[in-house]
């Protein structure tokens, strides 16, 4: 195991006693992960709120700034993937297990509870589908592309090493170096750990509660859940040893063809025209307000859970994810210009998401609205999982649809897992761009670990309170981040060449 940095030895112990804390009976685990979850949403909200929609203003100034015609890499390199290639890869690792999670459970949720409003009214069902495509449209792209650009811009240009610290070196010199840049590449690993887990603990309950849905036998219970992630686990290590261009790149390809599938086959069995017109409204709609949303928390309401639950967890969400995927994106993004990268991280997913949520999530919303087929009642039984299997059976072919989702999760499951093996790799190996087998090999199983402890003490919740507080320190580490690329940027001559 070679290029093994003290951030591999140190970050591994530290997850290690996390998991073994799980482990032992009765711990306090869930108890005083829920203490500093409420403190970090009660004091803290606007915080990410404010942080995630700086973040945003950014990357979009990036696109008409003179540093747009900058290479990530050197002036002579090309893209290494095309664009159909790229697309499918950063899409698969960004967030595939998410939306099939919550395509139609989150639309539902606020169409019954939404902020500010009366549920079950046709504003609800407008106010429902604007907010999900904030929370799945251009902030979380634009969080992603703050690390994916920046790791590419030192990496591939000036020739640092890929990992979270070496961003800083404008700012904090060669302090990197020492403790300093071991804390924080060690904080970004946390980060990933976590909110990767939570990916996997989210897949591996729909997945649970899809097999239990279909087939009458199947339990959805941990057992079932702890199985799901011990046989995705050993599919994802195999995966995980063919490297980036075999297993990964296969694998986004199919993800993105099996998610389109699914998406044509239920936009024109289902309400055509009236999903197509809820996604051209609602994107207007979303682009309207999105100053308003951006900034929007609720400080003459003594009942702040909405924005807590859903939009800062979202925010905290994405920025846990961020080390995870910008070290990916950033990998695969060698020789594309910082206009190219930005608008194609942005645009691309932000469209796909949003007509993801339409069909999936205004399909849901239509049975309530138009037929009262009363979907929320089984979702409030039996747990948000099963809100996609409960929709198809309004539909013919609606045991094919499920096993087709059940597959389509696996495959985001071992996509997402196997990429971020990789990235963890990379991160604990000092940046290197092909981490060893063994190295990756730990990692995986400490990302089903964690995602295993996690549902065991608490479930979803729990898999949620991981990732605000994990999400927090790094949220600190970006903002910063910010500050250093734009001053290497500012010393970057080839604007002026270009």
């Amino acid at each position: 195991m070679k290029k093994i940095s003290p951030v591999f030895t140190i970050s591994v112990i530290i997850t290690a006693v996390f998991i073994l804390w799980g482990i032992i009976p009765n711990s306090n685990l869930d108890s005083v992960t829920q203490v500093i979850q409420g403190m970090v949403l009660q004091k803290f909200g606007w915080f990410y709120m404010l942080s995630a929609t700086a973040f945003l203003v950014f990357v979009v100034f990036l696109i008409f700034s003179k540093y747009g015609n900058i290479r990530l890499g050197k002036d002579t390199d090309k893209p290494a993937y095309g664009y159909i290639t790229w697309f499918a890869m950063l899409f698969s690792a960004g967030m595939g297990i998410g939306l099939v999670f919550w395509g139609v459970a989150e639309p539902l949720y606020h169409y019954y509870s939404p902020p500010f409003i009366e549920g079950k009214t046709a504003e609800a069902a407008r106010t429902a589908m604007r907010y999900s495509f904030f929370h799945w449209g251009l902030h979380p792209w634009a969080i992603y592309a703050v690390i994916g650009l920046a790791l590419a811009y030192f990496q591939f240009r000036k020739d640092e090493p890929g990992v979270i610290s070496s961003l800083l070196r404008p700012i904090l010199g060669d302090k990197v170096n020492g403790p300093i840049g071991v804390i924080l590449d060690c904080i970004a690993v946390f980060a990933t750990v976590f909110g990767v887990a939570t990916s996997l603990g989210l897949g591996a309950i729909q997945i649970s509660g899809g097999l239990s849905h279909t087939f009458s036998k199947v339990d959805n219970n941990f057992s079932t859940q702890l199985i799901i992630i011990g046989i995705v686990t050993v599919l994802f290590m195999l995966s995980a040893q063919t490297g980036l261009n075999k297993g990964i790149k296969y694998l986004s390809s199919l993800n993105i063809f099996l998610a389109i599938a699914l998406l044509l086959f239920l936009l024109f069995i289902g309400p055509t025209n009236f999903i197509m017109d809820l996604f051209t409204t609602t994107l207007g709609s979303y682009i309207q307000n999105l100053p308003s949303m951006s900034f929007r928390l609720s400080p003459f309401y003594k009942d702040m859970t909405w924005f807590q639950d859903w939009t800062i967890f979202y925010w905290a969400w994405w920025i846990a994810w961020a080390p995870f995927v910008g070290t990916f994106i950033a990998r695969i993004s060698k020789g594309r210009t910082i206009r190219e990268f930005v608008i194609g991280v942005l645009l691309v997913p932000t469209i796909f998401g949003a007509l993801w949520f339409s069909v999936f999530g205004g399909t849901g919303i239509y049975l309530e609205f138009f037929e009262h087929k009363e979907l929320m009642e089984v979702i409030n039984k039996k747990g948000s999982e099963v809100a996609l299997f409960t929709m198809f059976e309004n539909f013919p072919f609606s045991n094919v649809l499920s096993l087709l989702a059940i597959f389509l999760i696996s495959t985001f499951f071992i996509t997402s897992a196997d990429s971020a093996t990789f990235v963890l790799g990379m991160q604990t190996t000092n940046g290197s761009l092909n981490p060893t087998n063994k190295v990756k090999f730990v990692w995986g199983i400490i990302q089903s670990s964690t995602a295993a402890i996690l549902l065991w003490t608490g479930g979803l919740e729990a898999l949620q309170r991981a990732s605000i507080i994990a999400a927090f320190p790094f949220t600190i580490v970006m903002l910063l981040i910010v500050f250093s690329l734009l001053k290497a940027l500012s010393k970057d001559q080839t604007f002026d060449r270009n």
